[in-house]
């Protein structure tokens, strides 16, 4: 099997290398992550040898920008220990919608910041509100969620670094129409429902439930049914993003090539990345995470107060920048763990 020439394989992983069945089922595996968004979310693939030039051409369908800072954004956060990605999900508006709000071209209904821990044995999944109200350089005080639309993933990113305190090393962009094909080409997912509801015609039963691309996009959509709206909606996000990352690290997922390819050419039209991701950087983060499994993914929530009205009537999520610097702390010092252990479930 040839391998990449711009492809480092770490000193355990050699070419010819016979899997040892007592290992943990899908040892090759990579984690891939999605930018939901929600989705969401953003989808990976990681493929050694033959398989290579195929997802990456797959890959290559994909949108790139280049992420720059403006004078008035300040300086860029000190690289601090672990990676941190920002995953986004868009739903572009309606004319309505654009025309009610002011605010036009796509959104970020889905915001997340992955932070890979330095031993690369754990993954953490933060979730923002969207309309958590935060500053946005150039911009004022505004919904968090406004500053893609504002200013592109550029300002996404510089508003998610400035308010973190930690660089974002990587963006990922999906289009919401991107997670239908996904979890389709899957073969569906199963999702943790937390009550009985409907929606769009589309009955959801509390406990786990197989959902296909349609009634997950539904499902990741929807907050009015909850007494507290957006922040359900983010917990039924990660949910989603959890039922997909089961399927794409299973044995059975990563063992096909077939499936594999098609996976990576399902989502790479929906899907927008820094310049800097590319199939070759992918791979390496791929390989840097091949024993991350689903039970090593952690899911929570940035510390937010409650809901609030702005002086100019616009209802938003307040901040809570005791809590937040937290969580600030934790961060730069790669001490997710020590905060899960005492903060998970607070938001």
């Amino acid at each position: 099997m040839n391998q990449s020439a711009d492809v480092d394989l770490p000193s355990d992983w050699e070419d010819g290398d016979a899997p040892d069945p007592d290992r943990k089922k899908g040892r090759r595996a990579a984690l891939i992550a999605l930018g939901l968004v929600a989705a969401l979310v953003l989808g990976v693939g990681l493929v050694i040898g033959g398989y290579l030039n195929s997802l990456r051409s797959s890959y290559e369908k994909r949108s790139v920008v280049e992420i720059t800072r403006g004078a008035s954004d300040g300086e860029r956060p000190e690289d601090t220990a672990g990676q941190n990605f920002l995953l986004l999900g868009s739903d572009k508006r309606s004319e309505e919608e654009a025309a009610a709000s002011g605010v036009t071209g796509q959104r970020s209904d889905v915001m997340m910041l992955v932070h890979v821990a330095g031993d690369g044995e754990t993954v953490y999944v933060t979730s923002f509100p969207r309309d958590l109200y935060v500053e946005i350089p150039g911009h004022g005080r505004d919904r968090i969620n406004a500053a893609l639309a504002f200013g592109g993933l550029s300002l996404a990113v510089t508003t998610v670094e400035n308010y973190t305190g930690v660089p974002i090393d990587h963006v990922a962009l999906i289009d919401f129409e991107g997670i239908q094909g996904l979890v389709d080409t899957l073969g569906g997912i199963d999702v943790q429902v937390p009550m009985t509801f409907e929606a769009d015609g589309v009955q959801f039963t509390e406990g786990t439930q197989s959902m296909d691309g349609a009634e997950a996009l539904t499902f990741v959509r929807q907050r009015k049914q909850f007494a507290d709206g957006d922040f359900q909606r983010n917990r039924n996000q990660q949910a989603v993003l959890k039922g997909i990352a089961d399927k794409l690290i299973s044995a059975d997922t990563l063992s096909d090539p077939g499936k594999l390819a098609d996976t990576v050419d399902s989502i790479s039209p929906y899907l927008t990345t820094d310049d800097g991701l590319t199939a070759s950087s992918m791979v390496q983060l791929g390989l840097s995470l091949r024993s991350i499994r689903s039970g090593d993914l952690y899911f929570l929530s940035v510390p937010h107060g409650g809901p609030t009205t702005t002086s100019g009537g616009a209802s938003v999520v307040a901040t809570d920048e005791e809590a937040m610097d937290v969580l600030r702390e934790a961060l730069r010092t790669d001490d997710m763990g020590t905060y899960y252990a005492q903060y998970a479930g607070a938001y």
